[in-house]
């Protein structure tokens, strides 16, 4: 199906043999048309191999010049869609229409960004499946700058697992910074809610995505997030403190563990939450922590290397 809007879907890889080519064949089948864009990390897999049987559009770029906002900047500016689809190569479609689902959204002028929902992978654990429920509910809704006042931080939330950018809204907010530690996604709505663009949850949209992240995973991740709002204080100084979300989501954890009889994971919980605590609030004061352990305790050792400054 043609669509009055053009569209471009980009996919980051790196090492992708695992997942690639179900993606690339969901997206074969997508009952509209777009421009399909990968931009390849160096992988020394099979990888490119793989992408060149469906896409002619294949960008390489040296490992060490990944940066999750320079290198989405990068290829949606080679791109050519007025609506930019970002999909990480471990994201499956759930339907033929998940694509046409998202998009559909802008026909309304105001929506600069959107995002679909994500369904756990069946093998998920149980905290990585409650994420994914936490995140993404099964209706759909729109946030806007006044919401603000009764979403806080979390109305600057999209992901780009799977999340639709209007170019124009992009370029208007000067696209998505370079050198991002990670959560792009949340530095570009909170840019497109200051700029007057509404941010859209399409719940009708779905892909299959999810982790099941160890504790030292976690601890890391959210090192890497409290890194983010500490270079990126503006959002939160505009939004709100990062810590009354956490809150809803740990006691939402636990509810979730009992409604699933999940009882001996209870001991796992406090600790797992703990340390995402933890990371989180050294992530925030890492300039005070010793270089030499930095690297260490976050998920993107290389950024330290190459982006830092």
């Amino acid at each position: 199906m043609k669509n009055p809007m053009s569209i471009s879907v980009i996919v980051p890889t790196y090492q992708a043999h695992k997942y690639l080519g179900k993606l690339l064949e969901k997206l074969k089948i997508q009952t509209i048309d777009f421009e399909l864009l990968i931009i390849d990390s160096s992988s020394t897999d099979d990888t490119v191999e793989i992408a060149q049987e469906y896409t002619d559009h294949i960008i390489i770029i040296p490992q060490s010049e990944f940066d999750h906002g320079g290198t989405r900047t990068k290829a949606a500016q080679i791109a050519s869609g007025e609506i930019i689809v970002f999909l990480t190569q471990d994201a499956l479609p759930v339907a033929t229409d998940t694509i046409e689902r998202i998009i559909s959204i802008f026909t309304d002028p105001n929506i600069g960004a959107a995002y679909g929902r994500q369904i756990p992978y069946s093998d998920t654990s149980i905290f990585g499946k409650h994420l994914r429920n936490f995140n993404y509910p099964k209706i759909s809704h729109r946030r806007s700058l006044e919401d603000r006042e009764k979403y806080g931080i979390k109305t600057v939330f999209l992901s780009d697992s799977f999340a639709a950018y209007r170019r124009e809204a992009l370029k208007k907010i000067e696209w998505f910074k370079d050198g991002l530690i990670s959560s792009e996604d949340s530095y570009a709505g909170a840019k497109m809610l200051l700029a007057g663009y509404t941010l859209a949850y399409v719940a009708e949209a779905e892909v299959f995505h999810s982790h099941s992240y160890s504790i030292r995973e976690e601890f890391k991740r959210y090192f890497d997030i409290g890194v983010f709002y500490n270079r990126e204080k503006w959002i939160l100084e505009k939004f709100g403190r990062a810590e009354g979300e956490g809150g809803k989501y740990v006691k939402s954890e636990f509810h979730y563990l009992l409604q699933n009889k999940k009882y001996l994971k209870i001991p796992e919980f406090f600790i797992r939450n703990g340390m995402k605590y933890l990371g989180y609030k050294l992530g925030q004061n890492y300039q005070h922590l010793p270089q030499n352990l930095i690297g260490k305790m976050s998920m993107h050792s290389l950024w330290w290397e190459t982006k830092r400054q």
